[in-house]
């Protein structure tokens, strides 16, 4: 048998070196290709910790504050509802695009490409960012899915995504004012976004006391008007005149509220609760209210409105005046100023001052918005301020304050505030009842502010079959020097309906209106304001299901107040 003489001395063949030198070669490579990967690993490890926690820490620590469920909705901010559930805003996940300015290779043609897919971005500011110091920093917040997939056609690998939330609002800028906005971070900035901010933040839901469809109607009647009439803006409202329920609110000119940001000042500004004006002759149903409770004139009372009414230097005259002797009930229906400033003065100031502040028209109103208007009013009240101010003049408040003032007296004398949130039908009110005028007095309001529409002043508001009570107001404007420039006026009309036993009080007012053509030249009340509350007053009745109340005469000349206002019948 053939034996190795390398066997024999205990020593391994050159081929079993050879092997084993390769093994040992091989090990040292494996491991050094171990540790490489390692390191990259470790590497791309800590850019993803520094992407997500420190950097995400630094520029959005709001966006992690909450999660995205999948029952559609979000946990971080409850849903806001109209009254029958229409859903008026949300919160539904989204994405905002952040880069890596180090992992950019061109610059220029960086920002081109993203100027071109976000036609709002500016090139200067854009290129700036991408070529910032740092590893992240924001360039657009809150994209949609079609710039998110155009973005990842790039196929840019500094470009990234945050997922977030994004607050949406489904009927836009349709009730934008009353909602309000949210800022990147889904916290409120105005409206009752802003109102409820705690509420919503918590994930409770808010269900308001708006009906969509009625703020529709108000949307499309007060916009109409405005343009019919190039006005420069407008407002308007819908009252439950009982429970204080704003059923639609209108500002004019609005925004959307996805965009809340990019919209200027005048847009955003809320003027049914926030803007104050001079809005004229709807004062005398506060001054003839007075005079019926606590004078206790009857309604055929006869005032002398045959001359002007001269108070030292100063004149008060009526617009279209009478000339003539006329009943108290005359004096309401064609809104002369002259027989107002008369009861006015039988009143006193004290007395009138009190009968506003009673109705909450000389303070700011106490209500859920933040954006509130503080009524203007005359800084010491002397004789010719309580004569003008009977009429509307010298005083200003806001849209939302009139109306409320005017539910008070219409519904049978207790006083109302504004409620923007459905109430617990369920839950007794404890505010004990305020008695502003008496049942009787209100009555008397109510057939007066019905003699308006049906003979007077707002005719062009009537609807047959509805009863609709109402009151013009022409009011010229004050600029911006706290003169009144000729020519600028704010024309507004309040009415109720039905007058007999009011459920709804409904306002329009038109800032600025010019005369046109088709209206012979006039931009008043009568002819600016009223005819879109017919519209509404209308639209509504169809909406809600309601019949006409009565059928109206041709002219009932046995009414007692045609009467009072022909003066028959006199004591």
């Amino acid at each position: 048998m053939f034996r190795s003489p390398y066997m024999s001395r205990g020593k391994s063949s050159p081929l079993q070196g050879e092997r084993s030198s390769s093994l040992e070669k091989m090990r040292g490579r494996i491991v050094l290709i171990g540790l490489f990967f390692i390191v990259a690993y470790g590497a791309v490890a800590l850019r993803a910790f520094d992407v997500t926690v420190f950097q995400g820490m630094i520029a959005a620590p709001a966006e992690r504050d909450g999660f995205f469920d999948y029952t559609g909705k979000a946990s971080a901010r409850g849903n806001i509802y109209d009254r029958n559930g229409v859903m008026l805003a949300t919160t539904l996940p989204g994405a905002s695009l952040y880069i890596d300015p180090s992992l950019v290779v061109d610059h220029a043609a960086m920002a081109k490409d993203l100027v071109r897919i976000f036609p709002d971005m500016d090139y200067g500011s854009t290129l700036q960012k991408i070529q910032a110091q740092g590893r992240f920093v924001w360039l657009k917040r809150n994209i949609s899915p079609e710039q998110q997939h155009a973005i990842l056609q790039l196929g840019q690998p500094a470009l990234g995504f945050e997922h977030q939330e994004r607050r949406f609002y489904p009927q836009g800028e349709l009730a934008s004012h009353l909602v309000g906005y949210t800022n990147v971070d889904n916290s409120g900035l105005a409206g009752l976004e802003r109102s409820f901010e705690k509420h919503l933040a918590s994930g409770e839901d808010l269900s308001l006391s708006v009906d969509i469809r009625l703020q529709h109607i108000l949307h499309r009647e007060v916009k109409r008007a405005i343009d019919e009439f190039a006005g420069i803006a407008g407002s308007g409202l819908i009252m439950d005149v009982h429970t204080g329920e704003i059923l639609a609110g209108v500002s004019l000119p609005d925004f959307d509220p996805h965009e809340a940001g990019s919209a200027d000042a005048n847009a955003t500004f809320n003027r049914l609760t926030l803007g104050v004006y001079e809005l004229g002759s709807i004062f005398k149903i506060f001054t003839t209210a007075a005079a019926l409770e606590k004078l206790k004139l009857p309604l055929n009372y006869q005032l002398d409105a045959s001359k002007p009414l001269q108070i030292g230097r100063h004149k008060i005259s009526d617009f279209k005046g009478q000339d003539r002797v006329m009943s108290l009930a005359e004096v309401f229906m064609y809104s002369s100023n002259i027989g107002t400033a008369k009861m006015a003065e039988m009143l006193g100031t004290q007395a009138l001052v009190d009968f506003y502040t009673d109705l909450g028209l000389l303070d700011p109103m106490d209500i859920v918005f933040r954006e509130v208007g503080k009524p203007q009013k005359p800084a010491q009240w002397r004789p010719i301020n309580t004569l003008t101010a009977s009429y509307g003049h010298g005083i200003s408040t806001t849209p939302l304050q009139m109306s409320s003032a005017v539910a008070s007296i219409a519904n049978g004398g207790i006083l109302v505030t504004p409620k923007f949130i459905v109430q617990d039908q369920e839950t007794p009110s404890t505010v004990p009842a305020v008695r502003i005028v008496s049942p009787e007095t209100s009555e008397k309001m109510r057939a007066l502010m019905r003699l308006v529409v049906s003979e007077g002043t707002g005719s062009n508001a009537d609807v047959a079959g509805y009863e609709i009570g109402g009151k013009t107001g022409t009011a010229d404007k004050v600029g911006a020097s706290g003169r009144y420039e000729k020519g600028k006026r704010i024309s507004s009309f309040i009415a109720i309906y039905p007058s007999s036993a009011p459920r709804y009080a409904v306002l329009v007012m038109v800032d600025e209106p010019k005369p046109n053509k088709s209206n012979y030249g006039y931009a008043t009340a009568g002819w600016v304001s009223a005819p879109p509350i017919a519209r509404i007053v209308s639209s509504m009745a169809t909406v809600l299901g309601e019949k006409p109340t009565y059928v109206a005469p041709e002219k009932d000349l046995s009414s007692p107040l045609l009467q009072y206002v022909t003066l028959k019948d006199k004591h």
